[in-house]
This record gives structure tokens, C-alpha cells and sequence, in this order.
């Protein structure tokens, strides 16, 4: 008697009852479709081709067939707003949804064609340097960027150029640039350093810095050859602030030592929309133009702005801080224009988007969203840690100068009439973890389960390490965007906890059914990377600078 397969290729058995079509007849598998079209599932892409997937077919297809299968396929994505994971905005109002389609075509690059978007994109500029606290008598410049990342790169690129011509200017050398930022930085600041050729010192996180940069450790790295110190106004782990303030005071005292001036990039990617809007700000302290030694801040416009994907902001502070060298004069379509971005062509909609949301929403309307959104995560984080199951380590729901967990049997801190100043400062993030006592009752029980067995609820929440240094102890994390409404809330807590009680009462074996399934052929010849079962195999350890983008 044959045992049984323990593993069968879905491509290969496909490929083989196409090939041979008695064998399709001999499984009851229709192959002749019927000779009508009226529908895409009476073509033949039902049942007799496949949509060509790596080259490009010899002959077009009707576009309703392409359509439903492609809509078909894409079915399988998880829901942009149960997609807990990211900090990008999912949702934008009709108006702005209209605008967005009715300017889908627009080019950012097309300056002398599009002027009034471009007088819009310099009123977006003039609005959000404004926000972040522009000083009289300096003249802000900045951009729109396709987001975050590439906005990073210019305000590094700034820096190190700024070095570069006072260190040339003093007859120095210029060789050895480095630039520091802690261990919890999203990837694209490690990027900045590799790709262009500065050494990032990554400076490692502990509990007791709040998994964030740590101003001691400033101390200790910064040199004459330090070009600058990325600071990150909400870590995407844990949603904390880092200390802009505080940091920028060392560099004071380092300068009145050695004469070594080191500048500030704040990365504010999400907290620029947040800090500037919500009571608590960044608990007291300064972080933004109102310190001197911030150059430069960047955010994302469709993170905290509200803007669907594609869109990020750099300002400087003044015009002198973006060096010459790095503007372009460009004759391009009949006009004349200074560029300073990385990309040339890129959508000019989210533009327009960004001064809706400005313009409609207001001071007051932005600063009820994210009022709103810090309500919400304190509620989930609070509802988590009440059930004795979870601890949170993010701590944006514990009174202001609090950090610590105080026990299920502690009175919960509210007051009538609150607001997120009454708590600690940080992003709607919340991050946590099983419990000491429930990884005591229930060692066997993965946290990863819980991401897995939600993700069949469609939820997305992703369960990874934190920083190196830390990277022991793995968190769940929830961003809680404006989307989030008290109903979800309720919903996914309710969902998280049923979860949680299914896992306790479940053979562990049993939930080894619930692990993460295989890639698509596509993922496996698109990316070296791995799944998590084999996160092992992994060519640079954890320990090697950052190793996740979490956005």
C-alpha cells in the first residue's frame, strides 16, 4: 500500500493536465470552454490559459477578462484598513479621492505645464515649515519627495556636504565621514549611509533608553568626522520619541569643548504630523526649528498627513543649509527650474491631496484626528494589559513620567476630560508582549501564533524582535491610524483576546497548522530574502546594524 505524498507542486500538476489532456478529462477537469464571451469566465482565460505571467503574450486578451482576473488575483491581499502593520495611510475623503483622479496624470516634473500645482506644492512647503516652528528672518526651502526615505537621503546628503566644504575650506580631510543614529532606525537611514559611502555608527537601544537612541551613547560616538545625528521623532518599533532636545544640548557642550559644530536631521517620517498637532507635543521638550542645530526635517505625507502613498516632505531650516552643489538649474518644456530631489518624474496628485487636508482640515481638524488616534491606542493598550495577558512596552497610555507597569491590580490612570498631555508623548503606536506570567503558565505558546491566527481573522499585525541588543524579546504592534474606529477597537480586541483563549486551549501542536505557508514563485525569484520559520538562514545577523524596515 503506497504511503501518502507529503507535499504536492500545484505548478506542476497544472502544467501537467494542460500538457496532456486526457488526463484532465480522466480527472473531470473541463478544458474546451465555451466559444461565448460575454462574461470573462465564459473565455477562455476560465479555464483553458493562463494569464502569461513572466513574459509578455504574443496576443492581447479583451480588457473585462484582464480585469477580472487581475481583481480576482489581487482578492488575495489583506484589506488596506485591517492592515494594523503600517504607518501609510489608508483612507482619504470622497472629495480628496476625486481630486487625486482627477489630477492622476499630473507630473511633478512638469513645472512650466502644471503651475498651479506647483504654486500649491510651495504653499504645502510655506504651511509645514511653519508647523515646524521656522524662525523669523531665516527663509525655509524644501520639497515634496516620493516619501520618507528619499527625503532622508537629501537631508543626509546636506550634511555631509556641508562637512565636506568646512572641512575643505580648513584644509582637512574629508575621508572619513560618519553619521550616527540608534539602532531602532528605519532602514532607510542605513541606506543613506551605504549608498553614499559615510560610516553609520548604529548605536544599540536598551529597555533602559526606551528603545531609542541613547544621549550617553552620543557622547561616547560623535568626532570631528561626524557629518551629523539622525534623531527619530517616533520609532517605528515602540512609537517613541527620541530626545531632540537633549541630544542637541550635548552637541552644545561639544562644540564649546572642541569648536566641532554637528548638526541635527530630524527624521520625522511620522511624528511630523503628530507632534505639532496633539497636546502632549513631544512631552515638553523642543524638537523642532526652535533648537538652532535642527538643519533639516523630513516627514511623510501619507503617513500622519493623510495622504495616500507617494508623497513625503523635506524643509531646511534656511536656504544656507542646502549647499549649492546639490541644486540643479534645469531647462526643461520651455522653463527654467532648480531641482534638488532624487527623482525627476513623479506624481504631482498627492501634492494636491496634501494641501486639501491642510487647507480643509485645518489646525484644529488635524489636531482632532490625532487627539483621536492617541484615544484609541491608549483604549487598546490599556484593554491589552488589563487582561493580564500582555504587557505593552510601547507607553503612550501610562501617566506623563511613568513607565512602568504597575500590575493588573493598580487602578488604570484616567481623569475627566484628559488629554494625550496628561500622558507620555509618542506615536499611536502600541506594541506589546505576552506577559512574565502568561510566558510562565504557558511556555510552549509562540507569540507569533497570535499575528498568524489574526491574520486569518484579516488583520495584519506583525510579531518581530526588537533592535539589536534587545532583540530577545519580540513584540506584536499595532499601528492605530485615523481609520481606526471605536467600533474596529472594540472588535479587535475582543478578536485578540478569542484569539488568545483558543491558543491557551489548544494542543501547541495542533497550532504548528497555523504557520506561516510558502512564498509565490514570484516572491522566491524576486527576493533573497526569507519567511520567518527561516529567518535563521539570514546572511547578516540581527546584530549588523538595522535589520527591518517597519513602516
Amino acid at each position: 500500500m503506497a504511503g501518502l505524498a507529503r507535499h504536492v507542486d500545484p505548478d506542476e500538476i497544472i502544467k501537467i493536465l494542460h500538457d496532456h489532456p486526457d488526463a484532465a478529462r480522466k480527472q473531470h477537469i473541463h478544458t474546451h470552454g465555451s466559444i461565448s464571451q460575454s462574461t470573462p469566465y465564459s473565455s477562455r482565460y476560465a479555464t483553458q490559459t493562463e494569464l502569461s505571467k513572466f513574459r509578455i503574450p504574443q496576443d492581447g486578451a479583451p480588457a473585462d477578462a484582464v480585469h477580472a482576473m487581475l481583481k480576482d488575483e489581487l482578492d488575495l491581499d489583506g484589506k488596506p484598513n485591517l492592515n494594523l502593520a503600517s504607518f501609510v495611510g489608508t483612507y482619504m475623503e470622497r472629495e480628496a479621492d476625486a481630486l487625486m483622479m482627477e489630477n492622476i496624470s499630473k507630473n511633478m516634473s512638469d513645472a512650466d505645464e502644471y503651475p498651479a500645482m506647483m504654486d500649491m506644492h510651495a504653499r504645502c512647503v510655506s504651511i509645514i515649515a511653519h508647523l515646524w516652528g521656522v524662525q523669523k528672518g531665516e527663509k525655509a526651502i524644501g520639497t515634496a519627495t516620493t516619501g520618507s526615505s528619499e527625503a532622508i537621503h537629501l537631508g543626509g546628503l546636506a550634511m555631509k556636504r556641508r562637512w565636506q566644504e568646512k572641512r575643505q575650506a580648513a584644509g582637512k580631510d574629508t575621508s572619513k565621514p560618519n553619521i550616527i543614529m540608534g539602532a531602532n532606525a528605519q532602514v532607510a537611514l542605513e541606506k543613506f549611509a551605504r549608498y553614499f559611502e559615510v560610516e553609520s555608527r548604529i548605536l544599540p537601544v536598551s529597555k533602559k533608553s526606551n528603545y531609542r537612541l541613547d544621549p550617553e551613547l552620543v557622547k561616547e560616538n560623535i568626532d570631528e568626522n561626524t557629518i551629523g545625528i539622525f534623531v527619530i521623532l517616533g520609532s517605528t518599533y515602540t512609537g517613541h520619541y527620541e530626545p531632540v532636545e537633549e541630544i542637541s544640548k550635548i552637541l552644545d557642550e561639544y562644540e564649546k569643548k572642541t569648536g566641532v559644530d554637528i548638526p541635527i536631521h530630524v527624521d520625522a517620517a511620522s511624528g511630523g504630523f503628530i507632534a505639532p498637532f496633539t497636546h502632549a507635543k513631544v512631552g515638553g521638550p523642543k524638537w523642532n526649528f526652535e533648537l538652532p542645530r535642527v538643519k533639516s526635517i523630513n516627514t511623510s505625507g501619507h503617513k500622519f498627513g493623510l495622504v495616500y502613498a507617494g508623497v513625503g516632505w523635506i524643509i531646511w531650516r534656511d536656504e544656507a543649509m542646502l549647499p549649492k552643489h546639490l541644486v540643479f538649474e534645469l531647462h526643461y518644456l520651455g522653463g527654467t527650474e532648480e531641482s534638488y530631489t532624487l527623482n525627476f518624474s513623479r506624481p504631482g496628485a498627492q501634492i494636491i491631496c496634501q494641501y486639501f487636508n491642510l487647507i480643509h482640515l485645518g489646525f484644529n481638524g488635524f489636531r482632532g484626528i490625532m487627539e483621536n488616534c492617541m484615544i484609541n491606542a491608549r483604549l487598546l493598550s490599556k484593554a491589552l494589559e488589563a487582561s493580564g495577558w500582555y504587557l505593552c512596552v510601547s507607553d503612550i497610555h501610562r501617566k506623563k513620567g511613568e513607565f512602568e507597569f504597575k500590575g493588573v491590580e493598580h487602578p488604570v490612570f484616567s481623569k475627566d476630560d484628559e488629554t494625550s498631555a496628561d500622558y507620555n508623548a509618542g506615536l499611536p503606536v502600541v506594541a506589546f508582549r505576552f506577559s512574565d506570567a502568561f510566558k510562565k503558565d504557558y511556555p510552549a505558546l509562540k507569540q507569533q501564533s497570535v499575528s498568524t491566527l489574526l491574520r486569518a481573522k484579516q488583520y495584519i499585525i506583525p510579531n518581530y524582535p526588537l533592535p539589536p541588543n534587545e532583540d530577545g524579546t519580540e513584540i506584536l504592534r499595532v499601528v492605530v491610524r485615523e481609520s481606526m474606529s471605536l467600533d474596529l477597537l472594540d472588535r479587535l480586541v475582543s478578536d485578540i483576546f478569542a484569539v488568545t483563549q483558543t491558543m491557551m486551549e489548544s494542543d501547541p501542536v495542533d497550532l504548528q497548522a497555523f504557520a506561516p505557508g510558502s512564498s509565490s514563485v514570484e516572491k522566491n525569484h524576486s527576493s533573497s530574502g526569507h519567511n520567518v520559520e527561516n529567518k535563521h538562514k539570514a546572511e547578516r545577523p540581527m546584530k549588523h546594524g538595522i535589520h527591518r524596515s517597519v513602516c
